[in-house]
């Protein structure tokens, strides 16, 4: 059984993490699985993937022009590769429909499945590509969705099939944050105290996050706390700014990607998770494991994970985010029990779990399609 996955190219999100955290270990339980990104940005996941050296990494664009993943060319590049997997893993759009044409081309000779990570996009809003959308998902043998919520929202909007759905939970590897040891604070930034309490979150600034709101609750908190945004994108000039408009250069710290993410949330104090939507964020399970007390919105996709175990504050709510931070801080008791529940919430996300559903799910596929 051979199996590709592909994604568009390895950026900050969830689930390109769930890639580079998990090929390794599918690669040690015997399964020949390579990986086909459509973009090679020299992401530091790309870098640490070829490090490892565990499999084949087929990249169809060496450029830094990002408007290379939505070529149609990239199609019948896609259908050269695929031919020679019995799977194809697929994640996000456009792979999603690029994948499922270059098959056709193939004559459907490969399986496709694909990943859900979110609880909504673009084209379901649109009445002009609802229809191509729903013609693209039936493509694909079985759609993953990373939560219940997520399933509901598709069975509802796809209407196809019980037997077309299935859950999987994201997982991560929760030893590399348990095992990981903080850094002094004077080494993130030397203007830092030890008796600095640190705010944390990690996350692309794309519009989907909300970075602002957690830049805005630091004017309502002490001088002594100070914000680590961690992450990469788009919006990141605009939250520059407004740390700029509040006057905060000196308390909001942006240290960009970093491939040391556990010891950084094992550094701070708190960790936050100001966001939109998620589908099943890894983000809110790396917070709840970190042993740091753990706040995220009160959205979609991350109270299914949060509730009953860290801390959910309205969403753009920077008022409430800044209250919740200062109770935590006040109440030890609080923040204990916090750091306590979210732990034991994290252990349901462990990406063994995960991985062993998957293999599941691919030898079902390979022999009813493949088996004699």
């Amino acid at each position: 059984m051979k199996i590709l996955q592909i994604i568009n190219a390895f950026e900050t999100g969830g689930a390109e993490k769930l890639l580079l955290d998990s090929i390794p270990v599918y690669r040690k339980l015997g399964i020949e699985m390579d990986v086909l990104l459509l973009w090679n940005n020299e992401h530091p996941f790309t870098k640490e993937l070829q490090e490892l050296n565990v499999c084949k990494i087929f990249i169809l664009h060496e450029s830094v022009n990002k408007k290379d993943v939505y070529k149609l060319s990239n199609i019948p590049k896609i259908a050269a590769i695929i031919k020679s997997y019995d799977i194809a893993h697929v994640h996000l759009f456009p792979s999603q429909y690029f994948v499922v044409l270059a098959n056709l081309i193939n004559r459907n000779r490969t399986k496709l499945i694909f990943t859900e990570h979110n609880t909504s996009n673009k084209r379901i809003k649109n009445l002009l590509l609802r229809s191509l959308d729903k013609l693209i998902y039936r493509g694909y043998e079985r759609l993953v969705c990373i939560s219940k919520e997520v399933e509901n929202i598709y069975k509802s909007y796809l209407k196809l099939p019980e037997t077309f759905y299935i859950t999987i939970w994201n997982g991560i590897d929760l030893r590399k944050i348990k095992e990981a040891k903080p850094f002094s604070k004077s080494d993130l930034e030397l203007n830092l105290k030890e008796s600095d309490r640190l705010i944390i979150q990690v996350s692309g600034f794309r519009p989907q996050k909300d970075q602002k709101t957690l830049i805005r609750s630091m004017k309502l908190l002490p001088e002594r706390m100070k914000l680590i945004l961690v992450g990469e994108g788009a919006l990141k000039s605009e939250c520059e700014q407004l740390v700029r408009d509040l006057n905060l250069e000196k308390r909001v710290l942006f240290l960009g990607q970093r491939m040391d993410v556990p010891q950084l949330l094992k550094t701070a104090d708190f960790v936050v998770l100001s966001t939109h939507y998620e589908g099943l964020s890894l983000a809110c399970v790396e917070g709840m494991a970190s042993g740091r007390p753990f706040l995220a919105s009160d959205v979609v996709g991350v109270r299914e994970v949060v509730r009953g175990a860290g801390i959910l504050f309205p969403c753009g709510d920077d008022y409430r985010l800044a209250e919740e931070i200062l109770k935590l801080k006040n109440d030890t008791e609080y923040f204990n029990l916090t750091i306590r529940n979210s732990t034991l919430r994290a252990e349901q996300y462990d990406n063994l779990v995960m991985i062993n559903k998957y293999v599941e799910l691919y030898n079902s596929i390979y022999e009813s399609s493949f088996g004699s």
